[in-house]
């Protein structure tokens, strides 16, 4: 086993099963050395009677009561291995999906700043593979671990009761063995941890080209990313093939080790034997060895019980090392740092009414360089109820000032308030109960239309989910499908259009019904038609909560109650449509040119 301390709580979570396990592993071993026992009686009374030291039937008496036993010994051992092999996989395969479930909440607790700095591959290789090696050490690896302690010590003490020199001196080259396991456990370890990166990479690669593998297709690429996926796949090769070279190696010295040994045995023992025959016994440092035939094959036979412990021994070296370097990554993610987190006894919001306030707030991203801020000394105030729009050039900082707001990102006391409450004082899940939100890149998952739209709450009838569609003005659009609301997207969404991604996103966060809702430039796909109906329906539907709607076109929001202007990540004005004309210059110089490329249009038509 693995004692680190991520795995001591699932070892005790599981402990009565290990302890089931390993008794039955050890009352298996123990049976199996009554075999080699037997084995030389029967040797020992075919030998007597052939002398005629026994009569044939006193033989045949003996070896009956020796073949019972063995049954007995054949039955103990087959419902011992039933029970460990049930107890000891069923508790590691438990300890991979309990390990996975914590890795997946904790997933969901880290930051966006540290999936910027690793690759879904990556993430993805630990929730797989390095879990698989675990969960394989935890099982048969532990099975290996005690037979190579338990049976082994078992062995050795019954070798030496039979002749304590000729054990000894089979015992030397296992000594050898242990050395060796432990001098290159290291090394080992190193190269499997190299293995796993390899693979991290070419899952990388792989995962980018499938997800990108439109625009492959459309620059005509497909050459170009087979020779670079060659190239990774022959590395990834080349690392596992000298991980198993190494490993092979290793198996390929204990196995010769192994057969020296036997080979030994066989010489000595069987010259022992023959020197015991004719009367001049072998003498090895002073010590007369006394073997015939029955002790000899006894002590073959357990020598050939502990070939496996022997086997076990270096192949759990081999296991352990991958282990220990596949749980090194594991515990580096599970130890990962939480940014974003809960402060002690925080305010739950209950209630909310959406008056949303920016005091001074200023925001720099973690990995940004001093000094160079996204928003600075912002300033406004929205008041419960009103419907509110962001404009500006891009990246001026509209996407960044709503993801503070939805606390995706850590930001100073006193400087974001939610109906007067200090956001970095407030739960972190009531703030995002609290709002609905439509991201810019209209994430859908690869599910059911119905499902997608329901993603709040799945058990919510059908009529609010046709609602919520009508509201985005995308009913029509699903029920012209052939399968309709059971319509698959597919995955992120490709088997629908930018458009009818943008309203299934809509749909989804009014159903949320929260009393602050977000829409990033949510209707940038759309035509003007379905744009006017939507902001319709917002003015109709949401009367009396927060709406706040971050757009590229002045159209967009020119009907809301106020809009804030944002330039190089400052706000340059926040008032009503009507009165920026005066006082914004940004904003005039938006309405200027979509006026003008509405008479452009005009002209061409």
């Amino acid at each position: 086993m693995v004692f680190e301390r991520h795995m001591r709580k699932y070892y005790l979570r599981y402990i009565f099963l290990y302890i089931l396990g390993i008794a039955s592993l050890i009352a298996v071993d123990y049976a199996q050395t009554f075999i080699p026992e037997f084995l030389g009686n029967i040797v020992s009374i075919i030998k007597d009677e052939t002398n005629g030291l026994i009569e044939y039937n006193k033989a045949l008496e003996n070896v009956t009561k020796i073949a019972v036993s063995l049954l007995i010994v054949a039955g103990v051992m087959f419902l011992g291995r039933m029970l460990w092999r049930f107890t000891l996989f069923n508790a590691s395969g438990r300890i991979e999906s309990s390990l996975r479930h914590d890795m997946f909440l904790k997933s969901e607790k880290l930051s966006q700043k540290y999936y910027h700095e690793n690759k879904v591959g990556s993430i993805m290789s630990w929730f797989t593979s390095d879990l698989e090696t675990i969960e394989e050490y935890c099982g048969f690896g532990t099975v290996q671990l005690v037979d190579a302690l338990f049976l082994g010590i078992l062995v050795i003490v019954k070798m030496i009761q039979l002749d304590y020199i000729l054990a000894l001196i089979s015992f030397i080259p296992m000594i050898l063995i242990i050395v060796w396991g432990f001098l290159i456990e290291k090394f080992m370890s190193k190269k499997w941890t190299e293995r796993q990166e390899c693979f991290d990479s070419l899952y990388d690669y792989t995962q980018e080209t499938f997800t990108g593998i439109r625009v492959i297709k459309a620059f005509v690429k497909e050459t170009a990313q087979i020779h670079a996926f060659a190239k990774i796949a022959k590395k990834n090769k080349d690392t596992n093939v000298s991980f198993a070279r190494v490993s092979v190696i290793f198996d390929v010295l204990i196995e010769i080790i192994i057969a020296a040994i036997m080979s030994m045995i066989l010489m000595i023992g069987g010259y022992a034997v023959y020197s015991c025959v004719t009367g001049n016994p072998m003498n090895i440092f002073g010590h007369v060895v006394n073997l015939d035939a029955g002790k000899l094959v006894t002590f073959i036979s357990y020598f050939d019980l502990l070939v496996w412990p022997m086997i076990a021994m270096g192949a759990t070296v081999a296991l352990r090392s991958r282990a220990k370097a596949s749980l090194r990554r594991v515990v580096n993610f599970l130890d990962a740092p939480e940014d974003i987190k809960n402060p002690e006894n925080p305010y739950v919001l209950e209630n909310v009414k959406g008056n949303i306030s920016f005091k001074n707030f200023t925001f720099k991203y973690p990995d940004a360089q001093a000094g160079n801020n996204s928003l600075k000394d912002v300033t406004f105030e929205i008041k419960a109820g009103e419907s509110i729009g962001i404009v500006g050039k891009i990246g001026c900082g509209k996407t960044t000032l709503v993801n503070s707001l939805l606390r995706l990102y850590n930001v100073g006391k006193g400087e974001i308030f939610i109906d007067g409450h200090d956001l970095m004082d407030c739960d972190i899940k009531s703030i995002r109960n609290a709002i609905a939100y439509v991201p810019q890149d209209n994430f859908l998952f690869s599910d059911k239309i119905y499902n997608n739209i329901a993603f709040s709450d799945r058990a919510i009838d059908r009529v609010k989910i046709e609602n919520a569609a009508k509201f985005a003005d995308v009913h029509d659009n699903i029920a012209d499908f052939k399968n309709g609301y059971d319509t698959l997207s597919g995955e992120r969404g490709v088997t629908l259009s930018g458009g009818q991604k943008q309203r299934i996103a809509i749909a989804r966060a009014y159903l949320k019904d929260s009393p602050i809702m977000i829409m990033d430039d949510s209707v940038s796909a759309v035509d003007v038609k379905t744009e006017e109906t939507i902001l319709q329906n917002i003015h109709e539907q949401r009367k009396g909560k927060t709406t706040i709607v971050i757009a590229s076109r002045v159209s967009t929001v020119s009907k809301l109650d106020k809009i804030l202007v944002l330039k190089d990540g400052e706000v340059e004005a926040f008032d009503t449509p009507k009165n920026l004309l005066n006082i914004s210059p940004t904003y005039k110089k938006m309405v200027y040119l979509q006026e003008l490329e509405k008479e452009v249009e005009g002209g061409k038509n």
